[in-house]
């Protein structure tokens, strides 16, 4: 062991003659460990709740979407379904039209985002971990259409499965109608269809009625056009890289983005909640540290013959320096350890056993969230790091030049 910390080693497991030091150095300890525990398990709780938005995102959100870059519809052709499936990584390729519409179930009504997809839905899967009733097919053994609405509108509307009485009522207005008469049955086109599945996500996804892609062309009268394009990916493909490769591949008349960036604003404000809360945490250390300034400060004035003593036997400044900053560092490198232990057994304690509920019997989820990554850890020792060489670097220095002073 090198001789700056043996003697480091020495000063903090020995009683000083004060004994508020000693006092003042554990306070330290004790402060940056739960300043590190802390760091530790609330930037595990933010990688969870950005891991299970992604999922969210993952049970309805296509892995890329090929949408128009102005208006609200283009032109599908087999060039262009060929095109796409010709990038390597595509799996498969749903024809999408999606826009507002009126849902009307017996005497009730509402305005609903109706989502009309080709067969490749069914085969996706997506929303099969979200269904809560029924089943997700779009049509019965002898053709007749189904719809799959969220919870929201089964709510909202009264719809019963098992009623094969009252169908669910879809309308939206005529494109060639100049002026709209909602009192007027001409003025809007209409299809009827029987609910077959609920299923539900989350609020923003609770308006939504997913039906045949044929019977929403004719509805809404698009023909061979389409609002969008969804696309599923091979597993272990880059959905980034793929949608990157489509957009190169169709030009600038599309807007071509991956799940990630769809959803991009909402796990922007996730990651910069998560910075924000590591500076304030960051801050919330450095106080902590502090402590360290002021027992090493104290340690220093009670060290000054052995200090002068280490000169006259032919120390150095900057061995002097080293011994004090050896000292700041087991104090925080302690508390550090302590800190990652207890906020890791904290975070596993809670993937495992899920100790901390989410309080609400409405969530997705009973319990918080939390996914641990090194990154994490390895962010958090380098602040400890980087706020021990700072808080012990001045008392250090000074603890150099007095013994430079009584040696003299």
């Amino acid at each position: 062991m090198d001789l700056s910390y043996r003697i480091a080693v020495r000063y903090f497991f020995s009683r000083n003659k004060r004994s508020f030091i000693s006092l003042i150095a554990r306070i330290a300890m004790a402060g940056v460990a739960v300043g590190t525990m802390a760091m530790i398990v609330v930037l595990s709780v933010f990688n969870g709740m950005e891991d299970l938005n992604r999922k969210i995102f993952k049970t309805f959100d296509a892995d890329v979407k090929i949408s128009p870059r102005e208006g609200k519809r283009f032109q599908v052709s087999d060039s262009l379904i060929a095109a796409i499936k010709s990038v390597n990584g595509v799996k498969s390729v749903t024809q999408v039209i999606e826009d507002n519409a009126l849902a009307r179930y017996g005497s009730q009504q509402m305005i609903v985002r109706l989502k009309g997809v080709d067969e490749g839905f069914e085969q996706q899967g997506q929303l099969d971990t979200a269904l809560i009733q029924g089943s997700l097919k779009l049509y019965g053994p002898n053709g007749t259409p189904y719809a799959v609405i969220a919870e929201g509108i089964r709510n909202a509307l009264s719809i019963s499965l098992e009623d094969v009485i009252v169908p669910l009522e879809l309308l939206y207005p005529r494109t060639g109608t100049k002026t709209l008469n909602v009192t007027s049955a001409e003025a809007f086109n209409h299809i009827t269809l029987r609910p077959g599945g609920i299923f539900f996500i989350e609020a923003r996804y609770d308006d939504y009625v997913i039906a045949p892609l044929s019977l929403v062309s004719t509805l809404m009268e698009y023909g061979s056009q389409r609002s969008a394009l969804e696309i599923k990916t091979i597993p272990g493909f880059s959905e980034y890289k793929i949608s990157r490769a489509i957009g190169e591949k169709l030009g600038e008349k599309f807007v071509v983005k991956d799940r990630d960036s769809l959803n991009s604003d909402l796990l922007r404000a996730i990651r910069l909640e998560k910075l924000f809360v590591s500076v304030t945490l960051s801050l919330i250390i450095l106080v902590a540290a502090i402590n360290i300034f002021f027992s090493l400060s104290m340690l220093a004035i009670e060290k000054k013959k052995d200090v002068a003593m280490l000169y006259s036997l032919g120390a150095g400044p900057a061995l002097i320096r080293k011994i004090f900053l050896a000292e700041g560092a087991i104090v925080a490198l302690s508390g550090a350890i302590f800190g990652l232990c207890g906020g890791i057994v904290i975070c596993l304690l809670q993937i495992r056993y899920g100790f901390v509920s989410m309080g609400m019997t409405t969530s997705l989820i009973d319990a918080y969230p939390v996914k641990l990554m090194w990154q994490d850890i390895l962010y958090t020792g380098i602040i400890v790091v980087i706020i021990t060489m700072i808080v012990s670097y001045i008392p250090a220095r000074r603890a150099a030049d007095a013994g430079q002073i009584l040696r003299v």
